[in-house]
């Protein structure tokens, strides 16, 4: 079954630091871009941080530049995204995207909640 599973939300305060996951199961990650997107209720859902297929190239919402860091693990067949001081605007549900580097196909996750609050 071919899936993306995003793990490591939770709640934390302003400051902390979290480490998503997202694991791919079921096809192999290394063939496509990586991307992080958060939603909150009521508003669109922002691309927060992408990573091309070699991890050659990555890019950030200014919002999160110097805070966020995206790398995948091909090995492990998982993408993260490392969140450092985060501020209670990053809540939102954060979820991972699968973009085909050459074939036209896309994977979403289920996404996971990530709460900033003191």
């Amino acid at each position: 079954q071919v899936q993306l599973v995003e793990s490591g939300g939770g709640l934390v305060q302003p400051g902390g630091s979290l480490r998503l996951s997202c694991a791919a199961s079921g096809f192999t990650l290394r063939s496509y871009h990586m991307i992080w997107y958060r939603q909150v209720p009521g508003k669109e859902r922002e691309l927060v941080a992408f990573i091309t297929d070699n991890g050659g190239i990555t890019n950030y919402a200014d919002s999160v530049k110097g805070r966020f860091t995206i790398f995948r693990d091909d090995a492990k067949n998982t993408v993260y995204l490392q969140m450092n001081s985060l501020k209670p605007e990053d809540t939102a549900v954060y979820y991972c995207k699968a973009e085909g580097a050459v074939l036209v196909r896309t994977y979403w996750g289920q996404g996971t909640q990530v709460t900033v609050s003191s």
